[in-house]
């Protein structure tokens, strides 16, 4: 069998979720609403597959920078380089 090149090949744990968080909906995390400069966790919700970050971000924690859509600018520092990713609040989670 060929060997699969998809967005979310070897992603089996990664975004998997618990026993408690599969038949639960996070609305909480839904309708939060950010602001720029909010500091937030980008945590892959593996039911959700709209506006899913790629899965090399997965616990990064990254700033608010802005709105687009129904989701949101993330800019997250990857060593030396400054990223963007863009995902929809239920991939995200505030920190404080």
């Amino acid at each position: 069998m060929k060997r699969s090149k998809g967005q979310r090949q070897g992603t089996r744990f990664i975004a998997s979720r618990s026993k408690t968080e599969r038949s639960r909906l996070n609305i909480d995390r839904i309708i939060h609403e950010y602001s720029e400069g909010d500091r937030v966790a980008i945590v892959i919700d593996g039911g959700q597959q709209k506006g899913m970050p790629n899965r090399r971000f997965q616990g990064k924690t990254g700033v608010i920078s802005g709105k687009q859509g129904a989701a949101w600018v993330v800019t997250i520092k990857d060593g030396n380089k400054t990223k963007t990713v863009v995902a929809r609040p239920e991939h995200l989670r505030n920190v404080e």
